[in-house]
């Protein structure tokens, strides 16, 4: 088998760092040729000598020297930058980009990928909650395959193997409930970031976790689902799972239900969409049933965790206003981590700021670039 030749984007962050482990596990399958990383310049020279990619990029410029140095006797192209990022992703020695970095700024790599008519196993929600409409139609126009990375997502896409998009009546997205499930928010005023960071299932980037914790990170795969499964939001479903054992499910409209199910493992979900049509063998842990031997469903309380009723909200409007909800949302989850607010001020800075940014019905790539930093301007105000 001719091995596929990988770039990965947000190497060093906890998705790429396990995308590199099932990439080393399978050295007769994957080739690395890209790598970039945002600021850890260390972990990417270490990455770079053990993987030997054609090309790095470290965005932050300030680190260039270093990384250039550190690899000079290497075979390898150094570069450094926000724009190299985007131009990285367009050679012809990509079969597949990993879209891996967080947020945003993981928007324009992406259409740069797709735009050159790269596949792309997608892990940067966040693409599709600012830009949905914009991505899609280029994946189609481009003919590039959209494999997402996101284990309910996988789940779905798996699900869905062989079967007619008619025949779909409502996806069910599971969540674990994150670590403040079942508190009423007298309890949630006094929880602090440390609090937040302790995922009971899965071990995640931090901004991915303060997103669990509110339930943000559900609300943005909500509006991921439906862009990449081309279901109305009405028609997706939440459901808590605290065991994570069933990733996500799809209802057909003969009543049937098909779910996925694994162990809380990222490498799984990774592995398959980098393999993808194919599956690969794997020596990670299988789930037994003698392990677990209850599985328990409840509704989220949207009420108290009032994220995920925002996001439905904004999927329902339209337009610029994902862009509008997450780029506050990063804000506040900044704010958060560096303990400037408290976890149920989040949901006040995002409601606000969405309140305030101009709405615009079909935003341009250009219009989404400067809501984010309006919407951004208008939440740090906040603060």
């Amino acid at each position: 088998m001719q091995k596929k030749k990988v770039a990965i984007l947000g190497s060093t962050g906890s998705i790429g760092r396990q995308a590199l482990e099932v990439i080393h596990r399978h050295r007769d399958a994957f080739e690395v040729t890209v790598l970039t990383a945002g600021r850890n310049a260390e972990l990417l020279i270490e990455q770079a000598i053990e993987f030997l990619p054609q090309r790095v990029v470290i965005a932050d410029e300030n680190q260039y020297h270093e990384v250039k140095e550190c690899l000079a006797r290497m075979p390898v192209k150094v570069l450094s930058g926000v724009d190299a990022l985007s131009d990285v992703v367009t050679g012809n020695d990509i079969d597949i980009v990993l879209a891996a970095m967080v947020g945003f700024s993981g928007l324009f790599p992406t259409y740069a990928a797709i735009n050159s008519g790269k596949d792309v196993a997608l892990a940067n929600k966040e693409t599709l909650v600012a830009a949905g409409s914009l991505i899609t139609d280029l994946a189609r126009r481009k003919g590039s395959k959209i494999i997402p990375v996101d284990s309910e997502h996988s789940a779905i896409f798996q699900c869905l193997a062989g079967e007619s998009s008619v025949a779909v009546e409502k996806l069910i997205l599971t969540a674990s409930g994150g670590p403040f499930r079942g508190m009423d928010t007298a309890a949630l005023e006094k929880v602090t970031c440390k609090d937040a960071l302790k995922h009971p299932n899965w071990c995640m980037g931090s901004k991915v976790t303060i997103d669990s914790a509110s339930l943000m990170n559900k609300g943005l795969e909500v509006i991921e689902a439906s862009w990449l499964f081309g279901i109305e939001p009405d028609s997706i479903e939440v459901v808590i799972h605290p065991q994570s054992i069933i990733h996500s499910m799809v209802q057909f409209r003969d009543g049937s239900i098909k779910a996925q199910m694994g162990l809380p493992d990222m490498h799984v979900p990774i592995q398959y969409a980098l393999g993808y049509p194919g599956r690969l063998d794997s020596s990670f842990p299988r789930l037994s049933f003698d392990d677990c031997r209850q599985l328990t469903f409840e509704k989220p309380d949207l009420k108290v965790f009032r994220n995920l009723a925002i996001a439905y909200r904004a999927m329902c409007k339209g337009g610029n206003m994902p862009c509008i909800m997450n780029a506050a949302n990063e804000v506040a989850v900044d704010a958060f981590l560096c303990e400037r607010i408290t976890f149920l001020r989040m949901p006040d800075i995002i409601e606000t700021t969405m309140s305030h940014v101009s709405f615009i019905p079909n935003p341009t790539l250009d219009d989404l670039r400067r809501c984010d930093m309006e919407a951004r301007e208008v939440a740090s105000e906040l603060l």
